[in-house]
C-alpha cells in the first residue's frame, strides 16, 4: 500500500489550507519484473536525473575512507590523490574528518556542524589542496553532513534549541550525533550556506558526497507549536527537499552524490536533486551482487555508486580477488575505498588497464537495457548484462558465487541482442597471467540468435570469480 505512515502522524488542517501528500509512481508491463524496472529506469531517466546530466558519464573516483579514515594530514591526502590520478582516476574525494577547529573532528564524536577546515590536519586550507590535485590532472570533491550536529561542537552549543528533541527526555546519541531541525527556517538557511559557503569560497570543487548517517528519535521541535508537533514528520521532508532545491539552483554544474548511512536514502523525490546514490556502506564485492540487483529493480546504473574497496573487506572480513571486485563494481558508476600504495605491481597494471575498459563501456552501461539473467537469489551463479537500444553493443557479467566439487554447468545464454546480427566475442578485465573464462570463443563472432539459444560456456572456476564480456555487432 502506498501513503503516509500514519503511526504517530496527524495533521492539522487550518481553514482554506491545502495538503499534497507525496507523489507515487506506478508501472506495468507485459514483460514481467525486468520491464517494470526498464519503465522506471527510463522514468528515471527522463524526469528525475536532470537535464545534461541524464546521460553523462560518471568520473571514476577515488574516497580516501577506507584508505585513511580520520587519520590524515595533507601529505598522506595528496598522495592518494597522485596514486588515484596514476591509476586513472578522474576524481578524488576527501571524506569526513577534514572540520572543526575548536572540536577537531578525529573521530565521530565532536566537530560535526562546525564547517570550518581543521588547520591541524590542512594548515594550508582546504584551497590548497584543491589547487593541488587539479594541478595533478585529478578533480576535487568533498564530504559533507550538514544536516546534522555533536552535541560536543561549536553549533549546539550555541543552538541546543537547533536539534529534533521532545522535552522532557534525554537526547539519544547515535553516532554521537543529533538531527538538526529542518522544520526551523533558520536551520534550513544554516544548512544551506554550510554547503553553499563551502563551494562558493571553493570553486574548483567538482563533486560533493552528502551524506546522513542517522535517522530521527525522540521526534519533537522547540520551532513547532505545540499543537503541530506531529507535523515534524512533513515539515522536516519539506525542508530538507527545499534545502536541495536552494544547494542545486546555486551550483548547477557540481555533481552531488546523495549518501545516507548507507541506502538510507534511496527514493526518487530527492534523487531529483543528485547526479547518483551509494547503495550500502557494506562494500564486501559478494554482497554488493545481492545489493546492487536489489537496488537495479528501481535505479538505473547510471545513479547507482559502486566501489572497489579493500581485501580483506573492512566490513565483512571477506578476502576476494581484485578482479572479482572490479567486476562488480563496473556494474554502475566506478568508484574506489582503498589504498592504492598497498597494491602489488599485478594489481597496479590490472587496475590501470580496468579503469581504461570501464571508460570505454561505461555509455553501454550508463545508457543501455539492462536485462537480469541468472539471479544470485537463487542460485551459485549470477549473471545479467546491458544491451544499447539499438543493439550494437552490450556488457555481459558472470559471477561464481560459490563452487562446488562436480558441479557442471550450462553454457550462459544471452538476452536482448538482435537475432540477425552478428557479435564479436571480447572478454575484459583478463588477469595477467590469467586465462579467458571465455577460452577459444573470445575473438570469434557469433550470431544474436546463437548467443541467446544456445549460449556460451563460460569457465568460471572457483569463489569469486567472474567474467566481464563485451559484445560488438560486426
Amino acid at each position: 500500500a502506498a501513503g503516509i505512515q500514519p503511526e504517530g502522524f496527524a495533521w492539522t488542517l487550518a481553514p482554506g489550507e491545502r495538503f499534497e501528500t507525496p507523489e507515487a509512481v506506478l508501472t506495468f508491463s507485459r514483460a514481467g519484473k525486468n520491464g517494470m524496472s526498464a519503465n522506471l529506469h527510463a522514468f528515471v531517466q527522463e524526469h528525475i536525473v536532470r537535464g545534461k546530466w541524464a546521460k553523462k558519464d560518471r568520473p571514476v573516483l577515488l574516497n580516501n575512507w577506507e584508505a585513511t579514515y580520520f587519520d590524515f594530514n595533507e601529505r598522506k591526502l595528496l598522495s592518494l590523490a597522485k596514486d588515484a590520478a596514476k591509476l586513472g582516476a578522474e576524481l578524488f574525494v576527501l571524506d569526513d574528518g577534514w572540520f572543526g577547529q575548536k572540536h577537531p573532528r578525529n573521530n565521530d564524536d565532536a566537530g560535526l556542524g562546525d564547517w570550518v577546515v581543521n588547520k591541524e590536519k590542512l594548515p594550508n586550507g582546504l584551497g590548497w589542496l584543491v589547487k593541488q590535485c587539479t594541478d595533478n590532472d585529478i578533480k576535487f570533491g568533498i564530504w559533507v553532513e550538514p544536516e546534522m550536529v555533536n552535541p560536543q561542537s561549536e553549533l549546539f552549543d550555541k543552538h541546543p534549541d537547533w536539534v529534533i528533541q521532545q522535552p522532557g527526555r534525554e537526547h539519544i546519541l547515535f553516532r554521537r550525533q543529533l538531527v538538526l531541525d529542518l522544520s526551523n527556517p533558520e536551520v534550513q538557511e544554516f544548512v544551506y550556506k554550510s554547503v553553499h559557503d563551502i563551494l562558493k569560497d571553493n570553486p574548483q570543487i567538482a563533486f560533493v558526497k552528502w551524506d546522513c548517517n542517522r535517522a530521527v528519535t525522540n521526534p519533537g521541535s522547540t520551532y513547532l507549536p505545540a499543537d503541530e508537533q506531529s507535523h515534524i514528520w512533513i515539515e522536516y521532508g519539506r525542508g530538507l527537499l527545499n534545502v536541495f532545491k536552494k544547494v542545486r539552483d546555486s551550483h548547477p554544474d557540481v555533481h552531488f552524490m546523495l549518501c545516507s548511512g548507507g541506502g538510507g536514502r534511496l527514493d526518487y523525490g530527492s534523487l531529483r536533486y543528485f547526479e547518483e546514490y551509494w547503495p550500502s556502506d557494506n562494500t564486501d564485492a559478494l554482497q554488493r551482487i545481492l545489493i546492487q540487483w536489489g537496488n537495479s529493480q528501481f535505479f538505473p546504473s547510471i545513479a547507482m555508486c559502486c566501489h572497489v574497496s579493500a581485501s580483506p573487506n573492512h566490513q565483512t572480513g571477506r578476502t576476494t580477488p581484485l578482479k572479482f571486485r572490479f567486476d562488480v563494481a563496473m556494474q554502475g558508476a566506478l568508484g574506489m575505498d582503498l589504498q592504492p600504495s598497498t597494491m602489488n605491481e599485478k594489481e597496479v597494471i590490472f587496475a590501470k588497464e580496468a579503469i581504461k575498459t570501464y571508460e570505454s563501456i561505461r555509455n553501454i552501461v550508463f545508457t543501455g537495457d539492462l536485462y537480469r539473467i541468472l539471479s544470485p537469489y537463487e542460485g551459485n551463479r549470477t549473471s545479467m548484462m546491458y544491451v544499447l537500444p539499438d543493439k550494437s553493443r552490450a556488457v555481459f557479467y558472470a559471477y561464481q558465487l560459490k563452487s562446488h566439487i562436480g558441479e557442471v554447468s550450462a553454457p550462459m545464454r544471452f538476452k536482448g541482442l538482435s537475432p540477425d546480427k552478428k557479435y564479436n566475442v571480447k572478454e575484459l578485465n583478463i588477469y595477467p597471467g590469467s586465462r579467458a573464462a571465455t577460452g577459444s570463443a573470445n575473438g570469434q563472432s557469433f550470431s544474436g540468435d546463437f548467443l541467446m539459444n544456445q549460449g556460451l560456456p563460460i569457465g568460471l572456476s572457483g569463489d569469486y570469480s567472474s567474467a566481464v564480456i563485451e559484445l560488438e555487432q560486426q
